[in-house]
């Protein structure tokens, strides 16, 4: 956090473009998801430079992770909070199953109760959810990305399992305000 004008905190922000070519460099070069505004600064820069893959729905993008490491990809799945819950038999039944690992960057709808009525029920619980089927995970933060991306890329070589980022609204620049 950093002091603004009026002396209030604020939190650092990470351009979209520069945490872009950071998973890059580690080595992803295989991008799914389903879009969300949380998101929406990653998967444009992504989309520009054409490296993403829209899906339609979260375990569509999970299973089409999955066949992308099998080809010998690094894949990221993009999804919002809320989609987890679509996801969760490929994650178990396949990713986990069968070790095959993927980033899982997932926006944090509903984080201390702040959003919409829908997201909150998911945004209280994913934290035990994760830890409930066993998917290692961190939330993002401006100030330690290089140690969270550095811990993601050890987790996900060592146990060779999805591994997933939490991102809350205002981390990463997003094409909204």
């Amino acid at each position: 956090m950093t002091k603004g004008e009026g002396g209030d905190d604020v939190m650092a922000v990470i351009d979209s473009d520069d945490f872009v070519k950071a998973l890059q460099d580690m080595g992803f070069d295989f991008f799914t998801g389903v879009p969300d505004t949380i998101l929406g600064g990653i998967i444009e820069v992504l989309s520009e430079r054409r490296l993403y893959t829209p899906s339609v729905r979260e375990d569509e993008a999970v299973a089409m992770a999955a066949g992308a490491f099998l080809g010998g990809k690094i894949p990221v799945v993009l999804m919002q909070n809320s989609g987890l819950g679509n996801a969760l038999n490929v994650l178990m039944s396949l990713h986990l199953i069968y070790r095959i690992p993927c980033l899982l960057i997932i926006s944090w709808r509903g984080f201390e109760g702040k959003d919409a009525p829908e997201h909150l029920v998911m945004g209280q619980t994913m934290p035990q959810l994760m830890d409930t089927i066993r998917i290692p995970h961190r939330t993002l933060v401006a100030e330690t990305l290089v140690e969270d991306l550095r811990w993601t890329a050890q987790t996900f070589m060592d146990e060779r399992v999805p591994v997933a980022l939490f991102l809350k609204k205002g981390v990463v620049k997003t094409i909204q305000p």
